[in-house]
């Protein structure tokens, strides 16, 4: 062989060395983790913090790395080609075309490839710098083609430049989602996480104690009865209403209530409850669940009475509702335990009407929708179009929904079974 030979064959190895690297590099540039990309550059790492910048022109980016790797692959195998055209005659081609091919697809697109989906991000800091240099180079040329594809998108009706569907919020949920199937993170921590990014989407109305579940006290009764009311009951700020159950006047805290017990020697009947009562506070319904536990904050206080639009009272939200949504159920030593919702062992459900859609779906592990309801009855009843009676039953969402009991025009318990779960459908009697 001659020197010319030789000095092809050397090329040609570089040529697939580098598409090697820059086959590598697109795969590890494309999915490395962001999130710990960031966290590095922040501790100081030069390498992460030119990943983030490439990222930030993926375009770019993209164009380098695909002209980099087709101008060597292309050159590799013309400079094969006529090499062995010299030694084969026409036959080398043939030759040229199989033997660059299985080197091209092995050595240079599937070995690199797999090497870089593995550690991702240790190929991005490796390959930082170089890729840096060759966006830098290749400038030029890169906005030239770039303004050309953008052209013949536009020519085509294509849209230019659109974000993402998927918000933030949604990108990390289904990481979240993800690495749960993968077992990397438990249900709870799951159910934390998401109920963390569920806070912007809930508003108070989503999680506030309904007013028929409210324990209130009328401040017109004689002091002795308003006292052994609030001393009775299961919490510590009562709301007190005059004249009707609508006209909250103040919340009294079982603290308060005591320190003007002691203060009064005992003698109930010379306090004064209205005076000892805190001001109220109105949020409306429609407030997100992130504002109202800024709101907390800022005012620190644990209690705030909802309103609706027309002022009316529809209930109450806490500091320890917003937190629930998070962390999950909250008992104290005053909690009454409540036992809403009792798997059967026919593989059916059966359901408090009160118990809101979110901590069903929480429990079973369940997608049922809660955009028009809170509560399963509500989405029952928003379903049906109607308050159906006790034995009826209905199916939607993938579920049959059979109510068991109501009373008056609410449905207090309901029967509810998966369908089609594991490839069988429960029955339902």
């Amino acid at each position: 062989m001659t020197l010319f030979d030789w000095l092809s064959i050397v090329v040609i190895l570089v040529c697939l060395l580098l598409s090697f690297f820059f086959a590598g590099s697109e795969t590890a540039l494309m999915a490395f983790s962001r999130g710990r990309m960031l966290r590095l550059e922040k501790k100081g790492n030069r390498s992460a913090g030119i990943v983030n910048r490439l990222l930030e022109a993926r375009e770019r980016l993209i164009g380098a790395l695909l002209l980099g790797n087709n101008a060597v692959n292309i050159a590799a195998s013309s400079l094969a080609t006529s090499l062995f055209l010299v030694w084969f005659g026409d036959v080398g081609v043939v030759y040229a075309t199989v033997i660059m091919t299985v080197l091209v697809v092995v050595f240079a697109e599937v070995l690199p490839k797999t090497v870089a989906i593995n550690d991702p991000d240790r190929i991005a800091l490796l390959a930082a710098r170089p890729i840096n240099w060759s966006v830098r180079l290749l400038g030029p040329v890169l906005i030239a083609i770039e303004a050309l594809v953008r052209g013949i998108l536009r020519m085509a009706g294509a849209q230019v430049g659109d974000r993402p569907v998927l918000s933030a919020h949604e990108e990390l949920r289904g990481t979240v989602d993800l690495l749960h199937q993968e077992g990397g993170v438990e249900k709870l921590d799951r159910d934390m996480l998401g109920g963390l990014l569920d806070l912007r989407d809930l508003t108070v109305s989503d999680v506030m104690i309904h007013r028929t579940e409210m324990i209130t006290v009328s401040v017109d009764e004689p002091a002795e009865e308003v006292i052994a009311a609030v001393l009775a009951a299961p919490v510590t700020r009562v709301p007190l209403w005059r004249g009707s159950a609508e006209n909250i006047i103040g919340i009294l805290h079982a603290k308060d209530l005591l320190r003007a017990i002691q203060a009064a020697a005992g003698d109930l009947s010379k306090i004064d409850i209205s005076a000892i009562a805190l001001p109220p506070w109105f949020v409306p319904d429609i407030r997100p669940l992130s504002e109202q536990l800024k709101a907390f904050r800022r005012r620190k206080t644990h209690f705030a009475l909802v309103v609706d639009e027309y002022g009316e009272v529809m209930g109450l939200v806490t500091l320890e509702d917003i937190l629930e949504e998070i962390v999950g159920d909250i008992s104290d030593e005053h909690d009454i335990t409540v036992s809403g919702c009792k798997p059967q062992p026919d593989g059916s459900v059966v359901v408090d009407g009160a118990v809101p859609i979110r901590d069903l779906n929480r429990l079973m592990d369940w997608s049922l929708p809660d955009e028009e309801a809170t509560t399963i009855a509500g989405l029952v009843i928003h379903e049906a179009r109607a308050i159906p009676e006790a034995g009826q039953s209905f199916t939607f969402h993938g579920f049959r929904f059979r109510v068991l009991k109501k009373e008056r025009n609410r449905i207090t318990a309901l029967q509810v079974v998966p369908l089609n779960r594991k490839g069988a459908a429960a029955k339902v009697a």
